[in-house]
């Protein structure tokens, strides 16, 4: 027994003693990576007080603090920066749908300011500014080296203003310039419209009025067509929307969703993670759906896109999205000011990070290049038919079963000039009128598939 008792003690020291011998250089090296930090924000104090002392011209203490700060989160990520008081409530405001500019979404790539997306309407759309458009002068000014709060800023600028931005656009072999208008950007969240027995809902932003108005105009827009009955289906077209609010996207993914999860979103430590999930309800009642993106569509679009796609309840078409996977926190600052800081990753349902690589459509659709007008004309003048030749004999169809051939054409010629207008749009509207074809019982299995 005693031996045992003793044994039992000299394990103990000999722990104790191990635990001793593994602790204190795990305590020396966090003691030292700590002298470390303190001696170099003793550097950055140093060289602070001699560039407000030595530098060949006065400066601002505030402005070298506010720049030392932004450098530091920019040198993160591309979305993680410094709002000034002023930036930060022009943020704010943008969120409500409502703020100067022109109306593009930007970030940077290489250097430069790469167009994200234009927005709908809005002066840098009216322009010809295009997805992955890269701008390189503003004003004659060259972007190069600048950061992108720093580019922003140099394009902001009184409402009514003109400014000239040098763009390098891919397939042009030179740069050439776009002369914007500055406006007050108005944005409308949602745009609808019914194309024959088909209801387009247009979401060209994710503020906060970006689910209410939605639900308010699909209900709308299936009244019109005398209820979900008369309705083949859906397309929610997300092309060039630069995304938004976490929490919109999650709310208009889980408004054609019965059950599971919508996005995941996974931090640094595993407890920064968060789920959500779909609650029961189906805005759509089941009906097809067809989800348009592009390079344009990003962050929340490719939420919404992802979790469709992965619950089978929608077709992706168009062009690969534009691959902003990551999930940025506001964080309120003292002097009003505020920190955008990339905090997590977001996974599509099926554990899928889009981070860089964008979400893939189900059927790859270009938008070609407009014809050209005189080219058009051209075609029209060169299509004949029987009815153009003289002596050709009448058609003996009574005059309703005409009607309904002029109404049938009427609708095939919509189609056909809408192909002309937006192609992508027109392939959706096709691939809704083909399930509905198929019957509804087709559709019901799909539906039943897709939950």
């Amino acid at each position: 027994m005693r031996q045992f008792f003793l044994a039992t003690i000299t394990g103990v020291m000999f722990g104790a003693v191990v635990t001793t011998q593994v602790a204190g250089p795990l305590i020396a090296q966090e003691a030292e990576k700590k002298a470390s930090i303190y001696e170099q924000l003793d550097l950055f104090g140093d060289i602070f007080e001699r560039i407000r002392s030595q530098y060949v011209e006065e400066v601002e203490a505030e402005e070298l603090i506010e720049a030392a700060i932004n450098g530091m989160l920019t040198s993160l990520d591309p979305h993680s920066s410094y709002l000034s008081p002023d930036d930060a409530q022009a943020m704010r405001v943008q969120t409500r749908g409502e703020f100067g500019g022109l109306g593009i979404e930007v970030t940077q790539e290489e250097g430069f300011v790469k167009v994200v997306s234009p927005i709908d309407g809005t002066p840098a759309d009216n322009a010809g500014m295009e997805a992955g458009d890269f701008i390189t002068h503003v004003d004659g000014e060259s972007v190069l080296g600048l950061t992108l709060d720093e580019a922003v800023d140099l394009m902001r600028g009184p409402v009514g203003s003109e400014i000239i931005i040098t763009v390098v656009r891919e397939g042009e072999a030179e740069p050439f310039d776009v002369s914007i208008i500055r406006d007050t950007i108005k944005l409308t969240a949602v745009r609808s419209r019914t194309v024959g027995e088909t209801v387009v809902l247009r979401l060209t932003t994710f503020s906060d009025q970006t689910f209410p108005t939605m639900r308010d105009q699909l209900a709308e827009k299936v009244e019109e067509l005398g209820g979900m009955d008369n309705v083949n289906g859906f397309v929610i077209d997300l092309r060039n929307n630069p995304g938004g609010l976490l929490t919109q996207a999650v709310r208009v993914s889980d408004a054609f969703l019965d059950s599971g999860e919508i996005v995941s979103t996974r931090g640094r430590e595993p407890q920064d993670g968060d789920r959500f999930n779909a609650e029961a309800g189906d805005l759509a009642d089941g009906k097809p759906i067809v989800v348009l993106i592009n390079g344009g569509s990003a962050s929340a679009s490719e939420i919404v896109a992802g979790a469709l796609q992965d619950h089978r309840r929608a077709i992706v078409v168009g062009t690969k999205s534009f691959g902003k996977g990551s999930v940025q926190t506001v964080m309120p600052l003292r002097g009003d000011g505020a920190m955008r800081l990339t905090t997590a990753r977001y996974y599509t349902p099926s554990g899928r990070s889009i981070q860089a690589l964008g979400v893939s459509p189900d059927i790859i659709v270009e938008q070609p290049p407009r014809r050209e007008e005189a080219e058009e004309e051209e075609n029209a003048r060169s299509s004949r038919s029987e009815a153009d030749l003289r002596g050709s004999l009448s058609n003996d169809l009574s005059e309703d079963e005409r009607r309904q051939i002029e109404e049938d054409r009427e609708r095939a010629q919509a189609a056909a000039d809408l192909r002309g207008e937006d192609y992508q749009l027109a392939y959706a509207i096709d691939i809704l009128k083909g399930l509905s074809a198929l019957g509804p019982e087709y559709a019901a299995a799909l539906a039943r598939q897709a939950n």
